[in-house]
């Protein structure tokens, strides 16, 4: 670099969006407070860690390759940490090992870099635009590919929604470049196979990060951030806003057909996550979830350089096509969450973080109750930045009678000491502050999502 060429600098990889490289193991964590004996299993949280030093002049911050950081509580104690790179063709390579085992339908060369959790017995790592799930160990170490036991047939999602009802598993997925005039919509049995999906014919190749479901409906989420072929051709991440493609939400019977869907307008916008849908007694959809006026415009390195997301409430009305939308906090939100047992159902509570786009600003936890239009915003302290609030149920109490009887778990980072605890807060009581602190052996960067996974859903070894 000669003393005229400018430094490059990217938001995506400084600070705690820089990737840790060390995969450490560690046992018997301490705990400040106390964790409730009641959590017995493993909270799970998957990001983007690139195991290389990419160009910070083209890196995107979705492009990293996928880390997950995992923490097994049991008895009042946090037995282990552990963080692990998921298994990728490009990982392997790197690390000059034989490529992982399981059908690439698509030969893609990275992983799962967005979401972690577990379902059928089994612990997933998944991404969204083509990619296979991964399947790991209890202890986090990579299987392999598993295409839902040879019944996937091509794309998945880092976003399904698990119905309470009957137990299966919902996701609409897309590919790139693979699918360029649809998106499909795939259901999971409970026994981890396939047994349904639908093609769904669009107009162009729309970056659909999430998806909604109702008791009635398939949500379709048709968003103005498209491919854009100069940056695919470069090599970039491919999406960028294009608000002439327009804006619309389809709604698709579950047991419809793609002819069966109806779309409705809906404002020019961009959202990666809906909090919950349901359906009204009128036949109408509502849906909860964070807007932005638009996304990857003047930055395309990430999501949070053209500003940050509000929640909205959409009433989507069928017979007529149209959208209404309500402010419910104009505040940044992001990372929805609601009480697992309520998806598809009217719900009363959602949990949200508060991300800034300034470095070293705190990350607020939010818990909103939207009927009575009252918010509680819990500051972890200066320069303390929550990641997504995942939701527990307590044991024994009623998920509609006591919606809000549970634990709220995620990962707090503290930028001036750059270190990292997982932390239990008390649902019904923010208040309350910390139930639980543990504090982790090295810091957490800021990534994307996780679940608690117990260990009734996918019991441990042994």
């Amino acid at each position: 670099m000669t003393a005229t060429e400018p430094v490059v600098t990217n938001r995506y990889l400084e600070g705690n969006y820089g990737p840790v490289r060390e995969e450490v193991t560690a046992f018997d964590l301490p705990v400040i407070g106390e964790l409730p004996v009641e959590l017995e299993g493993r909270y799970v949280r998957n990001g983007p860690n690139p195991l290389d030093d990419p160009d910070p002049a083209t890196h995107h911050w979705f492009m990293g390759d996928g880390m997950v950081h995992g923490v097994r509580l049991r008895g009042g104690r946090a037995e282990w940490y552990r963080n692990r790179y998921v298994g990728s063709t490009r990982v392997a390579q790197r690390q000059g090992r034989d490529d992982i085992a399981g059908p690439n339908w698509n030969d893609n060369p990275g992983g799962p870099n967005t979401n972690a959790g577990g379902f059928a017995g089994t612990t997933w790592a998944m991404v969204e635009a083509g990619g296979c799930p991964v399947e790991l160990t209890y202890e986090l170490e990579t299987v392999g590919r598993n295409d839902f036991y040879g019944t996937l047939p091509g794309a998945f999602t880092a976003h399904p929604k698990i119905d309470p009802a009957t137990g299966e598993m919902h996701a609409m997925a897309y590919a790139w470049p693979q699918w360029m005039d649809h998106v499909q919509y795939v259901v999971v049995g409970t026994d981890g196979c396939v047994r349904r999906t639908v093609d769904v014919p669009l107009p162009g190749m729309t970056m659909l990060h999430d998806m909604s479901l109702t008791e009635r409906y398939a949500v379709v989420y048709d968003f103005p951030c498209t491919v854009d072929f100069d940056l695919a051709f470069a090599g970039r991440f491919p999406f960028r806003w294009n608000p002439d493609y327009g804006s619309r939400v389809g709604l698709l019977p579950r047991e419809g057909e793609a002819a069966d869907i109806v779309w409705v307008e809906a404002p020019i916008c961009y959202s990666f996550h809906p909090l919950n849908a349901y359906d009204t007694s009128d036949g109408k959809v509502v849906v909860d979830l964070c807007v932005y006026d638009r996304m990857f415009d003047t930055d395309i390195l990430g999501p949070f350089g053209d500003g940050l997301a509000r929640l909205e409430r959409w009433v989507l009305d069928p017979a007529t096509r149209t959208t209404s939308v309500t402010v419910i906090d104009d505040r940044p939100n992001e990372f929805p969450r609601h009480r697992g047992a309520m998806t598809a159902r009217q719900h009363r509570y959602g949990y949200c973080a508060s991300p800034s786009a300034t470095p070293g600003d705190g990350w607020p936890t939010l818990k909103h109750d939207l009927v009575t239009g009252e918010r509680w915003a819990f500051d972890h302290g200066a320069g303390r930045a929550a990641g997504e609030p995942v939701f527990v149920g307590k044991h024994g109490a009623d998920p509609v009678a006591e919606e809000d009887a549970g634990w709220l778990i995620t990962f707090v980072h503290d930028q001036a000491s750059g270190t990292a605890e997982l932390v239990v807060l008390d649902a019904q009581d923010l208040e309350r502050g910390y139930v639980a602190q543990v504090p982790l052996p090295q810091r957490v960067p800021f990534g994307f999502h996780g679940n608690w996974v117990s260990d009734r859903a996918v019991p441990p070894p042994g």
